[in-house]
């Protein structure tokens, strides 16, 4: 078993049922790393599924071909702020790494949820992005142990 690209243990444990429809998110940040996982999928079906309108200038189609040309890295959760069970707004603050031929972007938003029908729904959020460029000799990000420069750059 591969760990889950959210920061889970598995996929199969994790995100998988969530991707699926198998079992729905439980909390805001349980749906947020879900979205996570299925932007390093490319999977837009359920990302339109778990959005309550679109946010991007980008058509769903133009979102799943960016989201499958970057080299997804980490998820790191920052803050929350309700979204348990119990809830039926939250606030989950993250910061997605991904690498492109520009670099390592980290692209940081403070995102709402809100549950409508016992469903989690991502609302919005302005995702702030800051690029560390990465010599084209060094070793590259993405951990293949190739220079950059023969692997994404």
């Amino acid at each position: 078993m591969t760990s889950c690209p959210c920061g889970g243990p598995d996929f199969e444990s994790c995100c998988g049922p969530r991707l699926s429809g198998v079992k729905p998110a439980e909390t805001a940040e349980a749906l947020m790393r879900s979205r996570y996982t299925a932007f390093t999928r490319g999977d837009v079906a359920y990302l339109r599924a778990t959005q309550l309108a679109p946010t991007r200038d980008l058509s769903w189609e133009e979102t799943g071909r960016w989201a499958k040309s970057v080299a997804w890295l980490s998820l790191q959760i920052v803050s929350k702020e309700a979204g348990g069970e119990g809830d039926e707004t939250g606030v989950v603050e993250f910061i997605a790494r991904y690498l492109d031929r520009d670099g390592v972007q980290a692209l940081q938003e403070r995102s709402s949820f809100v549950r409508r029908e016992g469903k989690w729904t991502y609302d919005a959020g302005k995702p702030e992005v800051t690029i560390t460029k990465v010599e084209r000799n060094a070793p590259c990000p993405c951990g293949s142990g190739r220079k950059f420069k023969a692997c994404h750059a």
